[in-house]
């Protein structure tokens, strides 16, 4: 019982370590075919076999209900599903997909409102909406613009700076 509890604590240890490590066997085995072996040899996966196949069999074993070689058929029909389950999760967070992350491309042509007047020859502050939330950034504008004035955007040299012109009403 000894060593599948042994074999139950390392699959746990492996597990953490998979949070520190990861990625590290899926470049171990990078001359197998791609498809046959992508994620079923992940840390998590080979982790989570380990300790199922350990604490299953030291369960089997303990409880006296089959001998050593039939605890260890148990653990590794547990491991199997352990890591089955363990490679479906992985899969399903993986494809996860988030909108689209805003750029700053998609600045141009916005409005916004001057926070800090922006100077013919230096920079001031705009006020403006990207995604539904409020950015301030840097700007810049070929002519003197006042505070408070509504500007659009012409360009967006940076992530946090823009050149602006004044919106004539």
């Amino acid at each position: 019982m000894a060593w599948f509890l042994g074999l139950g604590i390392t699959g746990v240890v492996l597990l953490a370590l998979s949070l520190v490590f990861d990625g590290v066997l899926e470049g171990a085995f990078g001359g197998a075919p791609a498809d046959l072996l992508e994620g079923w040899l992940s840390l998590p996966v080979v982790a989570g076999f380990t300790a199922m196949a350990g604490f299953a069999g030291a369960i089997a074993l303990g409880t006296g209900w089959t001998g050593p070689a039939g605890a260890a058929g148990v653990g590794a029909v547990a491991g199997m599903g352990a890591g089955w389950l363990t490679y479906r999760f992985s899969r399903a967070l993986m494809r996860d997909q988030t909108a689209a992350t805003p750029r700053s491309d998609d600045l141009l042509g916005t409005s916004g409102r001057v926070v800090t007047a922006i100077p013919a020859d230096g920079y001031g502050e705009v006020l403006l909406r990207l995604g539904g939330q409020p950015l301030k950034c840097a700007a810049r504008s070929a002519v003197p613009v006042a505070r408070g004035a509504e500007v659009w955007v012409e360009a967006a040299p940076t992530g946090t700076s823009v050149v602006v012109r004044p919106v004539d009403r």
